[in-house]
């Protein structure tokens, strides 16, 4: 007899069983599908289905509309800045939260390892008054100081050095800001503080523009890590300069993490997409409506970006690619 087998004729001996010919072609039947005469056939009738001459049999299977590969899992993912090693690549901050409780609340929720503080004065007249160290252990968290507020590089060294008296940190986030409307770094004061810090022995991460030729600059003279701006501070815009981003990436050979602008939880993924070791944020989550739940999406954000990076993602292409192959269609 002449049966079609998936659009094409083939001779068989009369009486075959729709097992009979998954046998004869080498088929497992529990890895297919099988269609008589365009009705489904059960597995479970495949020995009592007997073909007759004329019939049309499709035998499917199913494919994996992509790659048939997969990357490694990186189960040991972390970066490391001056010699310590991290495994949360989300950073965060310690303003404008409502209170301390909810600071540290925000932080766990977050899953970070490093929290920047910034250093202001006590308040002598009522040393009472709780301290951020009564909430978030600086034995458990890497505290990291900066130079919020500051204009110029004399009072960011000198900031710093009050730090490393106060903590003993040397681990340090540099940053000297432009005007008050902006936040934007100043690159020259920038620079400055960061060679009298490094001489002095500090470990600097350095606030930058993204500005690929700055940023390499700052690394050669030493500094632990590049941190260019995705917008600026506090205004949640999100990534502005991808393309600045990503070849600061390309390029460096210390960490590179976005610091500033981050709005949302697709800023974070898009941030950790480029390439980034990592993301530094305090507006978006302090300032979220749920700042517990907003940190909990950044973390999940952080996550899925850099698994997005290791994966590789597909082309870009100008027109359409259908996802299964055509040939063998029914």
């Amino acid at each position: 007899m002449r049966i079609t087998v998936n659009g094409k004729q083939r001779d068989f001996d009369d009486g075959m069983t729709v097992h009979d010919l998954l046998t004869r072609m080498r088929l497992n039947s529990r890895k297919i599908a099988v269609e008589l005469n365009l009705e489904i056939v059960a597995k479970s009738a495949y020995r009592r289905t007997t073909l007759d001459d004329g019939d049309e049999v499709e035998i499917v299977h199913f494919i994996g509309g992509g790659a048939d590969t997969a990357p490694a899992r990186k189960d040991d993912d972390s970066f490391t800045v001056a010699g310590r090693t991290f495994r949360s690549r989300l950073l965060v901050g310690t303003g404008k939260y409502k209170d301390y409780e909810q600071n540290a609340r925000a932080v766990e929720a977050a899953g970070a390892e490093i929290v920047t503080v910034a250093v202001r004065r006590v308040n002598v007249t009522d040393p009472d008054q709780p301290m951020l160290v009564d909430f978030i252990d600086p034995q458990k968290y890497t505290y990291l100081p900066n130079t919020a507020g500051c204009f110029t590089a004399e009072d960011a060294v000198r900031t710093l050095r009050l730090a490393r008296e106060a903590g003993g940190w040397d681990l340090v986030k540099l940053e000297v800001l432009g005007d008050q409307k902006t936040l934007y770094p100043n690159m020259p004061e920038t620079v400055r503080a960061a060679e009298a810090l490094l001489k002095e022995g500090f470990e600097v991460m350095v606030y930058c523009s993204d500005d690929p030729i700055q940023a390499k600059r700052l690394e050669e003279m030493g500094c632990c890590a590049i941190m260019p701006l995705g917008a600026p501070i506090g205004s949640g815009l999100g990534i502005q300069n991808p393309v600045n981003i990503r070849l600061i990436v390309e390029e460096a050979k210390v960490p590179v993490l976005v610091d500033a602008g981050v709005g949302t939880a697709s800023d974070a993924a898009i941030a950790m997409e480029l390439g980034c070791d990592g993301v530094l944020m305090n507006t978006a989550i302090a300032e979220a409506k749920d700042p517990i739940m907003m940190a909990r999406a950044m973390k999940a954000a952080v996550e899925a970006g850099r698994l997005a990076y290791l994966a590789g993602r597909m082309p870009k292409k100008k027109y359409a690619d259908p996802s299964s192959p055509l040939a063998g269609l029914i």
